[in-house]
């Protein structure tokens, strides 16, 4: 009579010795990844500071004065303070002042990378069924035996 285990283990997969990659291999596509990442974090942190005075700017609402040129015509973005406020005086002077909103969304990953991301609230429904679960049970038992029986030597 065969055991319950070998009944129940069949020849359909399983773990097979020495069957997959030695341990520590990593895919050349994996390998690409992490050097191209790598790359990334160096050229961002490179440039860390003037990146997260742009996203601040961003947050707050960017202002930015234009001037027009008088011999193109054209309108020239001025970033020297001093210059903005000597156009202010001068009433001859075309200037154009641009605000773009602040963003939301700039300030709230600013307040994640400073003062950590909140934790979220997780609901968790543990409603359990235990007659359910006895029934699929028991109906699972019925059909191991039925199983048994009918794999007995006569």
């Amino acid at each position: 009579m065969p055991a319950l285990f070998d009944i129940l283990k069949s020849s359909h997969g399983g773990r097979r010795p020495g069957a997959g990659e030695p341990k520590g291999y990593r895919a050349p596509q994996t390998i690409a990844k992490l050097e191209a990442r790598e790359l990334a974090r160096q050229l961002i942190t490179a440039k860390l500071q003037p990146l997260i005075d742009a996203q601040i700017e961003h947050a707050i609402g960017i202002q930015h004065f234009f001037l027009r040129d008088e011999t193109t015509q054209q309108f020239i973005r001025i970033t020297n303070p001093k210059e903005i406020e000597r156009a202010l005086n001068q009433k001859s002077k075309h200037y154009w002042i641009f605000t773009k909103d602040p963003s939301v969304q700039a300030f709230t990953d600013l307040m994640n990378r400073a003062l950590d991301k909140p934790a979220e609230q997780v609901e968790v429904d543990v409603t359990v069924h235990t007659d359910q679960i006895t029934a699929r049970l028991l109906a699972g038992r019925e059909r191991l035996a039925q199983e048994i029986e009918t794999r007995k030597p006569n």
